[in-house]
Formats: C-alpha cells, sequence, structure tokens
C-alpha cells in the first residue's frame, strides 16, 4: 500500500474499527490495516463506538495503538435495541465515570449519539423518534456532567437536532459527516462546534458538502472517514481507511486554496484542540 508523501500527521476524527466488515473484507482484519498506516501517514486516529456492546472493544483498541483515543455512546440507531432506557443509560454512565476507563481507553469524547430519521435496512419495525430524542437529550446532559465533547450523527434530522443543542447550552462538540447547509454551518459555529467532513466532500454529486466546507472558519473544521464507510472518490463504494483520508484532504486543500500538508496540519490541531485540551468554560 502506497501513499502520498504530500501527507504526514492525519487526524481521522471519527472511525469505527470495531466494525467486523474489516476482518471480512482485509485480509488480517482492523489490526492488519492499522500497522500498514499507523503511525505514518496516519497520526491519530478518533475510535468512535456506537452502543454498549461494542464500547469496550473500541476502548480496547484505543489502549493497544499509541495514536488512537476513544469515543463511546449510544448511536441513535441502535438505541432502538434497548428496552429499558434507564438501564441502558446507566450502564453508559458507569463507563464515562470511571477514572480507570478513561485514563487506559483514552476516552476523550461521547459519541456517537444524535437523531436519524432516515428509515432503512438498520432499523427494525417503526422509527420511534421520540426514543431517539431521549437518548439524545440524556446523553448531551452526561456529555456536560462528565465534561466531554459530543459527536453528533445528524441524518435527516438537521432542525431537530440543531434545536436540541440549543436547549442544552455548554456542551461542546463536533457535527460529524456533515451534510446540512452552510448556513447551519455557520450558526453551530457561533455556537461554538466544529464541523467535520468525510469522503463525502470528494463526490461529484456534492457541491453542497463543498459549499458548507468553504462557509466554515478554517480552524473550526475536522476530517473523518467514518470507515469502514463512506469512502472518498475513486473508492466510492469500497472499504474505507484512514489512509484514504488523503483524498479528502486533497479536496479541501483546494477548497482552501493552500497546500495538502496545511490542511493536514490544521484540521491535525483542530482536532486536538477539541478532542484532547478544550474544556467546558
Amino acid at each position: 500500500m502506497s501513499f502520498d508523501p504530500a501527507f504526514t500527521g492525519i487526524f481521522d476524527s471519527h472511525a469505527h474499527y470495531f466494525d467486523k466488515r474489516f476482518d471480512r473484507e482485509y485480509e488480517g482484519g482492523a489490526e492488519a490495516l492499522l500497522g500498514t498506516i499507523c503511525p505514518d501517514p496516519v497520526a491519530n486516529i478518533l475510535n468512535v463506538g456506537t452502543n454498549l456492546e461494542n464500547a469496550n472493544a473500541v476502548l480496547e483498541q484505543a489502549a493497544r495503538h499509541a495514536g488512537m483515543y476513544a469515543a463511546i455512546g449510544i448511536h441513535p440507531e441502535d438505541c432502538h435495541a434497548y428496552a429499558d432506557e434507564d438501564i441502558a443509560l446507566s450502564a453508559l454512565e458507569d463507563l464515562l465515570k470511571d477514572p480507570k476507563t478513561r485514563e487506559e481507553g483514552k476516552l476523550v469524547a461521547l459519541g456517537e449519539i444524535g437523531l436519524d430519521y432516515h428509515t432503512d435496512e438498520f432499523i427494525e419495525g417503526k422509527l420511534d423518534k421520540a426514543k431517539e430524542m431521549r437518548f439524545f437529550e440524556a446523553q448531551l446532559e452526561l456529555a456536560k456532567r462528565y465534561d466531554l465533547p459530543v459527536i453528533i450523527h445528524d441524518r435527516d434530522a438537521h432542525g431537530d437536532c440543531f434545536e436540541t443543542i440549543l436547549r442544552h447550552p455548554g456542551v461542546r462538540g463536533v457535527f460529524h459527516s456533515y451534510s446540512g447547509s452552510a448556513e447551519m454551518a455557520k450558526d453551530l459555529v457561533r455556537r461554538g462546534f466544529y464541523i467535520s467532513f468525510s469522503g463525502t466532500l470528494t463526490f461529484r454529486n456534492a457541491e453542497g458538502v463543498r459549499r458548507a466546507a468553504a462557509s466554515i472558519p478554517h480552524d473550526k473544521l475536522l476530517v473523518e472517514t467514518d470507515a469502514p464507510y463512506l469512502a472518498p472518490h475513486p473508492f466510492r463504494g469500497s472499504l474505507n481507511h484512514s489512509g484514504l483520508l488523503q483524498y479528502t484532504l486533497q479536496t479541501l486543500a483546494s477548497i482552501w486554496e493552500c497546500s495538502p500538508q496545511e490542511a493536514t496540519d490544521r484540521t491535525r490541531e483542530n482536532a486536538k484542540r477539541l478532542f484532547l485540551t478544550e474544556k467546558t468554560v
């Protein structure tokens, strides 16, 4: 596997290396793949959980890899699986408040959480928007309680996501794999949020996404893979991984009219600021 030498020190701010797709589609699975891309060109990865069942895998992977950090939370699609909401949220809180878990698992964020109103094969039965909202709001409160930035999933729910964060002042974080308008992005940034872009930034039919990226201050923009999903052009539809983030960064460099390494350095420093240094005021 070869990489463009123009890229060093990449920070992938959102990936799912616990996903079984790596085992099915890459010889040796996620561990072998990570060995080929880290620490060069990929210096850092935020490994993001989606439910209580994969939280420990996320934390264990982060503990094993020097440049990897962890985020845990209950995804809006996954929340439908929990019949007892209080038990699920209490179990999540037990992990968030445990000093050993936070230190050894390098837990730096709560996510991914949010709202998903796109009915597809991931959701069995009727979409329960009220349940998604209860999990979303409860986790925003947990983030505030334990001083963690949030990673927000917003799919076909832009208005409700925006209104919800307005009800929780003081929470900081990022809207990941952003698909909303440039106007909403600017409003989110004014409220202290970061905006992250995935491989969709490179898609030929994603002019709206590129307009949104162009509208955001350079110090509030992150890049991500959402691996193993959303591989950038020209790999769209194939297994995505952090090494392919160079294609998203190349597009961002074109938007910013800067060098690829400058785009890489800026987004890396932004991710470090949000996840490793910023605290709630």
